[in-house]
């Protein structure tokens, strides 16, 4: 999630609940990373039998081994490498695969920085929800565009995209402290509006590069997280207001009978 021409150091919006949810699956992720990732033989096979990857999606069956070795999509061409996969759990399982330890370290920042504010707003169940469909969503919309890939679709990006959606409908104010590799990496501290559109508008410079990157999951990811967040933003902001009304009651040490 963290661009090449900007890195969110942190947003000064602190939390108001202890997100539960955010670090378990942050501890998810490295516990898959380290524990199960790492510990694989041949990541390539791993990656085959585990991940979401769109042929498979859009025709609804296995990848075959020709598929995979000549990387096209034949739905005409049975006998799948993998029969017992389920597509559908692999859609889930993609969220929490990474490719290597900066693209996870990278992934777990950004949901650290935004999630623990989406998930005062959407509380424990709501936001893994939120969090769980916008992975889904960002994936479907990259299966969309990209029917025909055979590649992998690894990684937290999607979900987390949609966190970060929904905290730019719901905290567009809060600062976001960035550094910019072409400024030097000077600290400047931006609107969440304008750190959000910028790097949403940058998933675009993407298009047609052969970066790896899956901008068309991260898009679709946004979206849903903006309008989910944008439907429900009445009572979310509610919500909001309350955690604050009730911390600001504890801290100041009010005494009630």
């Amino acid at each position: 999630m963290i661009g090449g021409y900007m890195i969110p150091i942190r947003d000064v919006n602190p939390s108001l609940t202890y997100p539960i949810i955010t670090f378990l699956l942050i501890a998810a992720s490295a516990a898959v990373f380290f524990g199960i990732q790492s510990d694989q033989s041949s990541e390539f096979e791993f990656a085959y039998r585990q991940a979401a990857i769109a042929c498979e999606l859009s025709t609804g069956e296995a990848l075959s081994i020709a598929e995979i070795e000549g990387q096209r999509c034949d739905e005409a061409d049975g006998n799948p490498l993998f029969p017992e996969k389920s597509l559908a759990l692999s859609v889930i399982v993609s969220m929490f695969l990474h490719g290597g330890l900066l693209h996870l370290a990278g992934n777990m920042w950004s949901l650290w920085i935004f999630g623990n504010n989406v998930e005062d707003a959407f509380g424990t169940i709501g936001y893994l929800l939120m969090y769980l469909a916008s992975g889904v969503v960002a994936t479907l919309g990259f299966v969309a565009l990209n029917p025909d890939t055979t590649i992998p679709l690894v990684g937290a990006s999607g979900a987390i995209a949609g966190v970060m959606g929904a905290y730019l409908v719901l905290y567009p104010r809060a600062r976001v402290v960035s550094v910019f590799p072409i400024l030097f990496f000077l600290p400047i501290a931006l609107p969440a509006a304008v750190f959000l559109a910028i790097w949403f508008v940058g998933q675009f410079a993407l298009v047609g590069l052969a970066t790896g990157i899956a901008w068309e999951a991260h898009v679709a990811g946004f979206l849903f997280g903006a309008a989910v967040a944008g439907i429900g933003r009445r009572p979310l902001l509610s919500r909001i207001e309350r955690l604050r009304r009730a911390k600001n009651l504890v801290g100041s040490g009010s005494k009630t009978q």
